[in-house]
């Protein structure tokens, strides 16, 4: 590299925010050894300024100079132990610099490194080549990077220089020295990674990794050889689809997804009409990292003739957020702000058009390739239900797309369809329960009645089941009803076993019981009654008619969104030996019973995931019962 005429100015010196930090010493020390991604990476983002020079370049054609094709360049230096790659994009300034280099701004990062560090505890380092892992990963071939950028339009240039160690410098660069426009990344590269700057090693990696990215892509053997090409940067969403192997659909997945496993699904169609455009969207095979951003951004590029517009404009609904992939409008003004596009018409009818189409896709795999659908359905489900209550148009869709554990499924998920199809006589209402383990709710007594019925319960485990069941859904005209909130209304719906009693009026001592429980117990609870959903257990808590129902109730308390629970209802067993036992005891046993009552509410709140109101009155009356029990 030539010297720079500012060399005398002492360079600046920074320290990497801590994130970045992490993530470079899990660069350099990186068990991975497929190494390779970092070529994709560097490319990718020589391209993204490319596209961004484009748009720009719109409303401001004078920032192309006398250079309006856009281009990458590798060049190789053997002797140097060097690998340079150029872009003529949009270039960056200092703060852009600093910013895009010495922090990592995109949220989820940190919960992607502890991924990654998880993964390599356990030696599974591939799960390194599931994520994009950006400029950053250089490190895993480069004992230094230099970047050189001029914005375009500017008349500074600047150097950024780390050897990826916890800092780096900023250095002002002289005219001369810097690109004409762009950026320049030159890599130091460390002795096992001389094969990097080999012509071959190159050239496959990129036709492998970056053959369809839209800019085209160079090779020069040395600074005054003259450059090669190896891409000619069309866009493979033009092409047509017999033209495009499954390899080729896999590599551009990659390269605009970031993500390195093999899409799970792909739709590749043009819609011609009122509208014109190009979709070329894909279905990851593995939950991308972010998933679960509380920004809920999509990741849909857009674009109008080719030209890269924005990847903000939320194509698809945010339930839709993990697929990947891009739109390329005809019809939308090129000159048109990047705010001013979210207010389209025009765009409000193909984000219409490509969700409409993305569903649709998703029922033909339903039907048609189950086993695929099934992945995805492992991945994604619990954000496709994100819908069910955002979206009220596609409801239906989604509600039938939908696959739930039930009490009766083992291992297997149960679709709606299915699960109405099998509904018993008299059955009116889709059941569920909602909780955060499904070995404790398959545990529940609240179940214990529907099981005597054959009735098959939803096992709701997903923290977005509680919001969209609650919602007033409902599916072919059966609503969906909590297990665990108000009356079960099971006495019209027959047992198995009709020999089983089916008695819930109570003889006399078991109302006097309910009579005496009720005063004891107090405003601990809102009622105490005899309960239909109960065969083996003596009680439970459900939640009354109106409000929330149990699951729901907690995770709004957890979040603040209201302060005290509701007072429960007590249900009780009027079979059970321990309720037969206690309503037969004499006013003498008032004590005793007292105790009961209060270890039965605290029973049910245990049974409930939940602990004893007072333990330590808890304690003492159970203390009490056993010295009776003994003595």
């Amino acid at each position: 590299m030539a010297k720079s005429k500012s060399a005398k100015t002492a360079p600046e010196q920074h320290v990497f925010e801590a994130d970045v930090s992490r993530l470079l010493h899990m660069m350099v020390h990186s068990v991975y050894s497929d190494k390779d991604v970092f070529l994709r990476e560097l490319i990718s983002n020589a391209a993204d300024a490319c596209e961004k020079l484009r748009y720009e370049a719109i409303g401001a054609p004078d920032l192309y100079g006398d250079d309006p094709t856009p281009r990458i360049v590798l060049t190789i230096d053997k002797e140097a132990k060097r690998l340079t790659i150029d872009d003529n994009g949009i270039g960056m300034t200092r703060q852009d610099m600093v910013d895009a280099l010495g922090t990592i701004a995109r949220s989820g990062t940190k919960a992607f490194m502890e991924q990654i560090e998880a993964a390599q505890k356990g030696g599974d380092a591939t799960l390194i080549g599931q994520f994009g892992v950006g400029f950053y990963s250089a490190f895993m071939v480069a004992e230094r990077v230099d970047v050189l950028s001029r914005r375009a339009g500017s008349d500074e240039a600047w150097q950024w220089s780390s050897d990826g160690k916890g800092t780096f410098e900023m250095l002002p660069l002289a005219v001369a020295d810097a690109p004409a426009r762009g950026t320049r990344v030159v890599l130091h590269l460390l002795e096992d990674a001389q094969s990097y700057a080999e012509t071959y090693t190159l050239e496959r990696l990129i036709r492998a990794q970056s053959g369809h990215v839209p800019v085209p892509i160079q090779i020069r053997e040395s600074n005054e050889a003259e450059a090669t090409d190896v891409t000619d940067g069309a866009a493979l969403w033009t092409k047509s689809k017999s033209d495009i192997s499954a390899q080729d659909y896999t590599d551009f997945y990659r390269s605009v997804a970031g993500l390195y496993d093999e899409p799970a699904s792909t739709l590749h169609y043009r819609a011609e009409g009122r509208q014109e455009y190009t979709v070329l969207t894909f279905i990851p095979g593995s939950k991308p990292f972010d998933l679960f951003d509380t920004e809920r951004k999509g990741r849909i590029k857009l674009y109008v003739k080719r030209v890269f517009i924005t990847d903000e404009a939320e194509i698809l609904p945010r339930y839709l957020r993990f697929v990947r992939g891009l739109v390329d409008s005809a019809d939308l003004p090129l000159n048109v702000s990047r705010e001013m596009i979210q207010e389209s018409a025009i765009l409000t009818a193909i984000k219409r058009g490509v969700t409409s189409r993305v569903i649709g896709d998703l029922e033909k795999l339903a039907a048609n390739e189950p086993d695929t659908y099934a992945a995805i359905w492992a991945n994604f489900g619990a954000v496709l239900k994100e819908g069910i209550y955002e979206d009220f148009e596609r409801r239906d869709a989604l509600l039938a797309l939908s696959r739930f554990a039930t009490t009766s499924s083992g291992d297997s998920l149960k679709s709606l369809p299915a699960l109405v199809e099998g509904f018993k006589e008299n059955q009116t209402a889709i059941y569920y329960i909602a909780g955060d383990d499904r070995k404790r709710l398959e545990s529940s007594p609240h179940l214990e009645g529907f099981r005597a019925r054959g009735i098959d319960v939803l096992l709701l485990t997903d923290p977005v089941d509680s919001f969209w069941v609650s919602s007033g859904v409902s599916f072919n005209g059966k609503p969906f009803k909590s297990v665990t909130q108000g009356a079960s209304d099971l006495s019209l719906i027959p047992l198995l076993d009709a020999s089983k009693k089916t008695d819930n009026e109570g003889d006399q001592p078991t109302k006097e019981l309910i009579t005496f429980f009720k005063e004891t117990l107090g405003d601990a609870v809102s009622d105490v009654r005899i309960s239909d959903r109960l065969t083996d257990s003596a009680v439970c808590i459900v939640a009354s008619e109106l409000g929330p129902d149990r699951q729901l109730e907690k995770m709004l308390m957890g979040a603040g969104r209201i302060e005290t629970a509701a007072k429960p209802v007590l249900e009780i067993n009027p079979h059970h030996d321990l309720i037969r036992s206690l309503a037969g005891l004499d006013a003498e046993r008032g004590k005793l019973k007292q105790d009961a009552a209060h270890l039965l509410l605290d029973e049910a709140l245990i049974l409930d995931g939940e602990r004893p109101n007072d333990p330590k009155d808890f304690s003492d009356r159970l203390a009490r019962i056993l010295r009776q029990s003994i003595g």
